[in-house]
């Protein structure tokens, strides 16, 4: 067989000129439509309009053009039947070898700030959609191309054997399967929340592949990163790398948990992550300050660690992370000074941000978390909590001093691998213990990392005290203020604890596990 017909109609007319032009000197015979009709014959390509094959007029303002038995009969006839050979004799009709189509730009559309209903609505592609799946079906007849990257390929085989083999009918075809089912799984997204239903009896969802990673969490194990197609920016997924080498699985991980950390703030911060806990996290007036304090909580762990600014990062600062051996450096932006002393490192990887919201304007967003033979889906967790949302019940209420690092560990602890507790002292972390199987164990983490720094600090707890044992850790440690959810039969235990040694805690009414 050879390709002699083609069905051409695309919203991203990309490289369409030439493609068709190669076509045509292969004595291809091109249909088209509607605009890429009109830029084809303004190019001097010859060109039959779809009219012409469908004896039809486009009516309703185009919505119906290319839904016609003279197109899909000529996609899906299989060539070697010969019902279907009789049938396209009798009818009058021809085959269609080769269909390239793109779809209307209904994920643009529904990017646009404001867009209306209808306008989405407008954009949902039908005709296009029905002629790729047609195509595809037939693949072993028919070549079907949804992607400009694929154009070259396919003329360079038409040139060399007037056809396509069929070992790529079958990769594009795939290909234009994977394109349908996530402009439809956008749709329905789309839909979904429009109605308020944000977890439907199906639930559907498309990545983008962003690239390819040498390989998981250990070298046995293949991977890839792949972001949203309408992913928000100030994220690791819209960062852009500035420098150092490529991104691997595990960079990721950590650099998406500093960003979630750094952005809980308002004034400036730096958090330093390893293996997704926070190791170091310091507020201060500049963000030369926020690294000094974010360094000092644990100059040891923050060693191959992530280091993540919610502030342009200014030279001063660069000079201080020069001298560390970091992965990762993550800001929303980088003074030219900064990256003159950055640069001169080869393998770290900066990452520019961009403009980050206020975390007042946060909104959850649904995490998809995969198990064996499922997956689980939730909001992310924004929940914050002011100084009015705090519940006294020792005898002693805290000092300013101490609600301002109460809310400061808070804000921190809701990151931290549950079970978590953190102490804080002077707008930075002294103490995290992470991770562990009881809140004893993950006390005497925290207190034995701070070390002298406990005195005088304040202990924030990820969920509720099961009983008074982690209260009387903290008060030998002399830590002076404790934040925590309550809500445990035992709540009155751990009350008179801290009461029996003066230490003011509060309860929030909202637990932070993070698993």
């Amino acid at each position: 067989m050879a390709i002699r017909r083609a069905l051409i109609s695309v919203s991203d007319k990309t490289g369409i000129v030439e493609f068709s032009r190669a076509l045509a000197a292969q004595g291809v015979e091109i249909i088209s439509t509607g605009g890429t009709a009109s830029l084809l014959e303004k190019e001097g390509i010859p060109v039959i309009g779809i009219s012409d094959v469908t004896g039809f007029p486009e009516i309703m303002d185009g919505r119906v053009k290319t839904l016609h038995p003279a197109v899909h009969s000529g996609l899906l006839a299989v060539r070697d039947n010969e019902e279907h050979t009789k049938a396209m004799k009798e009818l009058g009709l021809d085959y269609i070898d080769l269909v390239v189509v793109n779809l209307y730009p209904f994920k643009e559309t529904i990017a646009k700030p404001g867009v209306s209903y209808e306008d989405a609505i407008e954009n949902i592609d039908i005709g296009g959609p029905t002629m790729l799946r047609s195509a595809a079906k037939n693949h072993a007849f028919v070549t079907v191309v949804v992607d400009s990257a694929d154009y070259t390929g396919v003329v360079e085989e038409l040139q060399a054997g007037g056809d396509t083999t069929l070992e790529t009918r079958k990769r594009l075809a795939a290909k234009v399967f994977r394109h349908t089912a996530a402009y439809d799984a956008l749709i329905s997204d789309y839909l979904s929340k429009l109605n308020g239903e944000p977890l439907p009896e199906s639930y559907t969802v498309t990545y983008e592949k962003v690239q390819d990673l040498r390989y998981g969490e250990n070298p046995h194990q293949q991977a890839a990163f792949y972001k949203k197609p309408l992913a928000a920016e100030g994220s690791i997924t819209t960062a852009v790398q500035l420098h150092g080498k490529e991104l691997s699985y595990n960079n990721i991980s950590d650099a998406n948990a500093a960003l979630a950390i750094v952005k809980e703030f308002e004034e400036p911060a730096v958090v330093a992550v390893k293996h997704m806990n926070p190791c170091g996290v310091g507020v201060g007036t500049t963000v030369h300050e926020a690294f000094q304090k974010a360094y000092a909580a644990d100059p040891t762990s923050i060693f191959g660690g992530i280091v993540a600014a919610n502030r342009t990062l200014e030279r001063e600062t660069a000079l201080l992370l020069h001298d560390i051996f970091l992965e990762i450096v993550i800001a929303p932006d980088f003074t030219q000074e900064a990256l003159d002393v950055l640069m001169q490192k080869k393998n770290i990887r900066l990452m520019k941000l961009g403009e980050l919201n206020a975390p007042k304007e946060r909104k959850p967003e649904w995490l998809v978390t995969s198990v064996e033979g499922g997956m689980l889906v939730q909001q992310s967790d924004v929940h914050s909590l002011t100084e009015a949302d705090l519940k006294v019940v020792t005898n002693r209420k805290p000092t300013d001093e101490e609600l301002k690092q109460l809310l400061f560990g808070w804000k921190v602890v809701k990151h931290v691998k549950s079970n978590a507790i953190l102490l804080a002292q002077n707008d930075m972390t002294v103490g995290v213990g992470a991770g562990q199987m009881n809140r004893v164990g993950a006390a005497r983490i925290a207190i034995e990392q701070a070390g002298e720094k406990a005195k005088g600090a304040v202990l924030a707890s990820d969920a509720f005290f099961p009983m008074g044992d982690t209260l009387e850790l903290a008060a030998k440690a002399g830590i002076t203020a404790v934040i925590q959810p309550g809500g445990s039969i035992k709540d009155e235990e751990s009350i008179a604890v801290a009461n029996a040694h003066n230490i003011a805690m509060v309860m929030t009414d909202v637990r932070h596990f993070k698993h």
